[in-house]
């Protein structure tokens, strides 16, 4: 019976609703984070909360100890193979213990024919490396999650780069980690590989217009051509939007694959609409 879980990345966007999750089903949630104080903050008395960096073997190896089932939420942001580093670590490390079951969130479209992309790569990687460790597994495969929206926004202004017509089925991060806990007790659901849609597709400008009118109604939603933000990136010296356009390029030219249906089934189906989830993030604005 799988009652202590490791998390890690716990204190992320896409993690912490995990481990909230993971808690409320009744588990014995462990953060391993590289802010302890932080994290504390965060979580409260009802967590157990670990210091450690998913490049030490040694604090891998004690934070795993007494667990029997492990999450990685991984985002190495400006070095993307940090994700296949650290699942790499997590891996193996757990492969030494008694855990029951390792689950991973990968990427819709992180395949190896999208492999050119560093983030893609990364996790095709990192799903082999689970997938050769020899334990139990669950790897999802997600596509957009209705919280990276906000992360368009800035002052007056909601953009994207280039025209992305690529429909997405937005989930919410809420619906995954549910998902995540009920494979727990799911036992069908070790060693595959799911993948988590949502309810509806939306290209992602029309997805900004529906956060936007509902969180954001007075900003301008749009979309600049790569040549523009290129320019302004050069011009004004702006790392962040640098490095959000490749990104962009990747989704401008890649789909999501698979079928959730399987998901679906075993887990439950996501229900939370984006029009619903803007709602409610408009309350806590």
């Amino acid at each position: 019976m799988i009652q202590s879980i490791l998390v890690v990345g716990g204190t992320g966007m896409l993690g912490e609703p995990v481990a909230r999750r993971l808690c409320a089903a009744g588990h014995h949630v462990r953060i391993f984070t590289r802010n302890v104080e932080k994290a504390a903050a965060r979580f409260g008395a009802d967590y157990e909360i670990v210091a450690g960096d998913v490049e030490d073997r040694a604090a891998l190896d004690a934070a795993l100890k007494g667990c029997q089932g492990v999450h990685i939420n991984l985002d190495g942001g400006q070095d993307p193979d940090l994700e296949r580093r650290g699942a790499e670590n997590v891996a193996q490390a757990a492969a030494a213990t008694d855990i029951q079951r390792l689950t991973y969130l990968s990427g819709a479209s992180s395949t190896a024919e999208n492999a050119w992309y560093t983030g893609a790569r990364a996790k095709v990687a990192a799903e082999a490396a689970i997938q050769r460790a020899g334990m139990p597994y669950t790897i999802f495969k997600a596509t957009f999650f209705m919280e990276s929206l906000p992360r368009f926004v800035r002052g007056a202004r909601a953009s994207i780069i280039g025209s992305q017509p690529t429909p997405w089925h937005w989930v919410a991060a809420g619906d995954y980690a549910r998902m995540v806990a009920a494979a727990y007790a799911t036992p069908a659901a070790a060693n595959k590989t799911l993948y988590v849609y949502g309810p509806a597709t939306l290209t992602m400008l029309q997805a900004l217009q529906v956060y936007c009118a509902a969180v954001h109604p007075g900003a301008k939603v749009g979309a600049l051509p790569f040549w523009m933000a290129s320019l302004i990136a050069a011009l004004s010296g702006d790392k962040d939007l640098k490095a959000a356009i490749p990104f962009f390029r990747y989704t401008a030219k890649v789909t999501e694959t698979g079928d959730p249906a399987e998901a679906n089934a075993l887990l439950g189906a996501p229900q939370t609409t984006l029009q619903a989830w803007s709602e409610a993030r408009k309350r806590m604005v």
